[in-house]
């Protein structure tokens, strides 16, 4: 397991992309598989720092954990900000135009759709948000 400790910002999307990254490339990540993480990673980190610690800045960890048999990369997000379960939000209907779709939940609906495992949990005053994908 490895893990890295980095404020909560906008700024630093591209940061942890890197991080998990490093780590997917030694394990001869598939380029497709670690597309769909890396937008996964901009969706979650990019909301954390948007919204955990609204209008203040906060930590987060961005932990990269392999499994073995079957293959595969658990990512989780661990920050300390307001507690929020963005799996508990309604799937944007996509059969509507982008005009009649409200805005927001696309981005979480996507990744739920590309991630094999999704979960969340707030213990302990932390928000813990895990994705897993199969390699």
């Amino acid at each position: 397991m490895t893990e890295l400790n980095i404020p909560a910002t906008v700024e630093n999307i591209p940061a942890v992309t890197e991080f998990v990254d490093e780590q997917l490339e030694k394990l001869d990540c598939p380029m497709k598989a670690q597309a769909q993480i890396d937008i996964a990673i901009d969706e979650l980190f990019g909301n954390i720092a948007q919204y955990a610690y609204n209008p203040e800045t906060g930590p987060a960890t961005v932990r990269v954990e392999v499994q073995k048999d079957p293959m595969a990369v658990v990512i989780t997000f661990i920050d300390h900000g307001i507690p929020y379960d963005p799996l508990k939000q309604a799937d944007p209907d996509i059969t509507l135009s982008a005009e009649e779709r409200g805005i927001g939940g696309l981005g979480i609906f996507m990744v739920k759709k590309t991630m094999d495992e999704i979960t969340y949990q707030y213990i302990n005053g932390q928000n813990i948000l895990t994705i897993k994908k199969n390699l």
